[in-house]
């Protein structure tokens, strides 16, 4: 009985000791106690250092007045760690990331290159043309949801923004069976 008693009471004692170690410790063994700890180094450029970006946009259009307010609130205001930043355009679909800017327009026209027979990358469940004929952007576009949302990265970085958002516009826009042009 002795032994039982010692094997389920040494367990308790090593998890009691742990957990009072660990929720008795304080966070100030990283500054001394002395406030909070120095950083070094320059601060990521703000929303407010980056001056406007003004962007051409087409019209407004019936569908997009339905479908992007959806996804325009659902944007993050830092995305692969550029800021967002003010843009001026005809449409209030329009958003802005960084310097050199990362852009996204819901609402735009199909690509004139995604036309049948081309074909699409598709990343967490959503499916883009991505047009690279511009020398200084890559301009990626969806084609299965009822509005086409664009995104037009500088020529030098990855698809890594596209992809933090393909989330984002696959919850905010529902699939659609793409439609090439002709």
């Amino acid at each position: 009985m002795a032994l039982i008693a010692t094997a389920v009471l040494i367990p308790v004692v090593v998890a009691l000791v742990l957990v009072v170690n660990i929720l008795g410790r304080s966070d100030d063994s990283s500054t001394d106690g002395q406030g909070p700890a120095a950083i070094n180094g320059s601060t990521p450029a703000q929303r407010e250092d980056l001056p406007t970006l003004p962007l051409d946009v087409p019209p407004v259009t019936p569908a997009a007045d339905a479908s992007c307010p959806a996804l325009m609130k659902t944007l993050p205001l830092e995305l692969t760690g550029e800021p967002s930043r003010r843009v001026q355009s005809d449409s209030p679909y329009a958003y802005a990331w960084g310097d050199p800017p990362i852009t996204l327009i819901c609402g735009v026209d199909r690509p004139a290159g995604y036309v049948a027979g081309v074909s699409a990358i598709q990343i967490n469940g959503v499916q883009w043309y991505v047009d690279t004929s511009h020398p200084d952007s890559t301009v990626w576009t969806t084609v299965d949801r009822p509005v086409y949302v664009q995104i037009t990265l500088p020529a030098d970085v990855d698809s890594a923004p596209v992809t933090s958002l393909t989330p984002q516009i696959a919850a905010a826009l529902p699939y659609q069976e793409p439609q090439p042009g002709a």
